[in-house]
């Protein structure tokens, strides 16, 4: 069954608390290579049968309306995994 990723990510303007806990972490625990961590939510939508366009554009609408919210997160992307 094909299944649908939606990443989503807080907006690049807001204050990212979850990132900026861990980039803290890792910095105590000896990991300085890494200076900026933003954590966002990975989703996956299961289909039964041929992802189409318009699976694919309900999969847009949904991540747009209910899966994120455009206040504080963006969409960054939609795609399919076999």
């Amino acid at each position: 069954m094909p299944t649908i990723v939606v990443d989503v990510m807080p907006k690049a303007e807001l204050l990212d608390p979850q990132g900026k806990a861990v980039t803290g972490s890792l910095a105590r625990l000896g990991h300085g290579a890494f200076q900026n961590v933003r954590i966002g939510k990975r989703i996956e939508l299961t289909v039964e049968g041929e992802v189409t366009d318009e699976v694919l554009a309900e999969a847009k609408t949904i991540a747009d309306e209910i899966l994120s919210n455009g206040v504080i997160e963006d969409v960054v992307n939609i795609g399919v995994v076999e």
